[in-house]
């Protein structure tokens, strides 16, 4: 009994500490080509990246315009998905259409 007295007096309370960090995001970056339609475009914006009508003709315009276009910004695993359903979209429907994604 002595003994297990002891190891109580001995003992410390220590409290963990969780460090939480926020993820890294990334842009889905959209790029012209000259065969894809404008109409596609917006209407991938819209259904994979759920924009307004509005927010996606915008968007459509400045890839159109300057190349390439920031379609949004996501979590690295959300952003490989999105350009993964844009390609297979894009074969589908036998538009070229590319997007690739940068760190923010």
């Amino acid at each position: 009994m002595a003994e297990s007295k002891r190891r109580r007096e001995g003992s410390v309370v220590t409290k963990d500490t969780i460090e939480t960090k926020e993820p890294r995001l990334y842009k889905v970056l959209m790029h012209n080509d000259d065969y894809t339609s404008m109409e596609f475009v917006i209407a991938i914006l819209e259904t994979v990246f759920h924009k307004s009508p509005h927010d996606a003709t915008k968007i459509m315009l400045n890839v159109h315009n300057e190349g390439v276009g920031i379609a949004g910004v996501y979590t690295r695993e959300i952003c490989e998905t999105k350009i993964s359903v844009v390609h297979q979209l894009a074969k589908k429907n036998e538009f070229p259409l590319r997007c690739s994604m940068e760190t923010v």
